[in-house]
């Protein structure tokens, strides 16, 4: 029924997104009471409420555009027919490689380890959706390596290391104020010794400079490759999607500093703000391969864009 989705996961979704769906409804509602037409008014009103939803300016004209021609199309299209039109469009701005043998915690076959290089900055829940990754690779019984190069945070090694604790997977680290490639290095090489499925590598969440950001993570991305030299074959950025178009933000920074090659929006639970998938989505055409939607390790779900649009339009 639910494609990826059990029952369960569908309904850990729906109230993930509960603040997202009830705020944006309301205020739809509220701009079609007393209308039987998609009019001028009716568009205004939409245009801000996806604003508002932190859907962003330049992809809410795009869906705007896109319902106008609709409407001029249908020659006349019912204040009712909107939410079924707001759904196929959104739906359709959604990128396209959303959905791939990875997303249901699967490796390619040929790249053996999996080298998965995790990028944001500090704060977004980054240590976290690598625990919690791990967790569910474990569970798809995946071999996993883990390498603490967020070494510019003591917190950062230790609470991946209570992660490795909790969810039984190896974690190299060489403490703080180490060398974070350094780190990078002797975990992909033991991930290579111990044919690990997956090496997750943490690194450090700091946009001060794009420049020192850049090299630095040039740096790992050579040195891994000593071991293997196609590593790593993913740059997963993680943002917290409760910051809305800080998010936003925080993307254009990482996409100029590093090719990124996944997304993993967390904290969708806790916000008003979940349009933001909508909108980074759109932008750099990046799949958003993770969403989280709450505390468990379940919670950090695979990203089905279907399944996601359904939650979003579904009238409790």
């Amino acid at each position: 029924m639910f494609g990826l989705f059990n029952k369960e996961k569908k309904e850990s979704l729906d109230k993930g997104l509960e603040k997202t769906k009830q705020s944006f409804f309301s205020k739809l509602s509220k701009a079609l009471i007393g209308k039987s037409s998609v009019d001028d008014e009716v568009l205004d009103n939409l245009e801000e409420i996806l604003v508002g939803a932190d859907v962003g300016i330049e992809t809410t004209i795009k869906i705007i555009e896109r319902i106008q021609k609709r409407v001029a199309k249908d020659k006349y299209t019912s204040a009712a027919e909107l939410d079924s039109i707001l759904k196929d469009e959104i739906a359709a701005l959604l990128a396209d490689k959303q959905n791939d043998n990875l997303t249901n915690f699967e490796t390619p076959t040929d790249k053996k380890p999996y080298v998965i290089m995790v990028v944001g900055v500090n704060g977004v829940g980054k240590t976290t959706t690598i625990g919690k990754l791990s967790a569910q690779y474990k569970k798809h019984g995946k071999k996993v390596v883990l390498g603490a190069a967020d070494t510019f945070r003591a917190a950062a090694v230790d609470q991946l290391k209570l992660w490795g604790e909790r969810v039984g997977v190896p974690v190299i680290a060489k403490g703080m104020n180490t060398d974070p490639s350094a780190v990078a290095f002797e975990a992909v090489q033991a991930g290579v010794d111990q044919q690990a499925d997956v090496i997750i590598i943490d690194t450090a969440g700091r946009l001060h400079t794009k420049v020192n950001l850049m090299s630095e993570l040039s740096k790992i991305k050579r040195v891994m490759q000593k071991v293997i030299p196609d590593a790593p074959h993913d740059v997963m950025l993680v943002l917290d999607g409760s910051t809305g178009q800080n998010a936003t933000i925080q993307a254009r920074e990482f996409t100029k500093a590093t090719e990124v090659t996944s997304l993993a929006i967390t904290k969708l639970d806790g916000t008003a703000k979940g349009g933001v998938v909508i909108g980074i989505s759109d932008e750099f055409k990046i799949p958003v391969r993770y969403i989280g939607v709450g505390e468990k390790v379940e919670d950090l779900q695979v990203f089905d864009k279907n399944e996601f649009v359904d939650s979003l339009f579904q009238r409790n």
